[in-house]
């Protein structure tokens, strides 16, 4: 089994996300406790997509986050470089076109889409900065991006309790579950270390991006940042 460590090698990233690819998107309702269905929906209202608009959904892995986009008539671009996703997302969704790709080194040419996104992926990347200056560079002027990504709880004893949950109960739920539960060990670390709301929302300022806010869901667990390419 593949575990990747917090210095987010892209190869051991890709190889651990490769594993679990088949049961990624059911292990993930059954740990967040039914939330991600729910983290979507607020996704896909912040992302706002329309008729013909051109929509990157970057760390797409099986494409489950891109229906909801699709669904609106957009044309979406599931992204990700974790090949053993994006055959998995294939074979549910072989009209869809998918494309193999590093956040920090994108295949697309400059301002080509009108709403970039990344759930739960970010986090995962080797350069966080790099890759948010990346998705600026493909987005077209007034276009905009939507980042769902785990966070810190507002409240101090719902950031006990999550943490305890993190740390003790998911590995034992990722066993019962998920063909790598090593993977989910991982996922909770890096959870742990990722920044708070404001300093993730300092970092999309630096990479210059405008009209930085972000929304707190479920208690902050989870947040959810946009922001205007000028």
């Amino acid at each position: 089994m593949t575990r990747a460590s917090l210095e987010k090698q892209p190869h051991e990233v890709a190889s651990m996300f490769d594993d679990v690819a088949a049961k990624y998107d059911l292990t993930n309702d059954v740990l967040s406790l039914g939330q991600a269905r729910l983290w979507r929906k607020e996704v896909a209202r912040a992302v706002a997509a329309r008729p013909a608009e051109k929509v990157l959904d970057l760390a797409a892995g099986t494409a489950t986050s891109s229906q909801p986009f699709a669904a609106t008539g957009a044309y979406v671009v599931p992204c990700d470089f974790s090949l053993g996703m994006l055959r998995e997302g294939k074979r549910r969704h072989p009209w869809m076109p998918f494309t193999a790709g590093d956040g920090t080194r994108l295949p697309f040419a400059d301002e080509v889409f009108d709403a970039v996104t990344i759930s739960f992926g970010l986090r995962n990347v080797q350069d966080t900065d790099r890759a948010l200056r990346e998705l600026y560079r493909v987005t077209k002027p007034g276009g905009r991006i939507v980042i769902c990504e785990f966070s810190h709880p507002t409240w101090a004893p719902l950031r006990t309790v999550y943490s305890e949950y993190l740390m003790r109960a998911l590995s034992p739920a990722a066993r019962a579950v998920s063909s790598n539960p090593e993977a989910y060990v991982y996922l909770a670390e890096s959870i742990r270390a990722w920044p708070d709301q404001p300093a993730l929302a300092a970092r999309l300022q630096d990479a210059g991006w405008s009209k930085v806010a972000w929304r707190d869901l479920t208690g902050g667990i989870v947040a959810l940042h946009r922001g205007v390419r000028a």
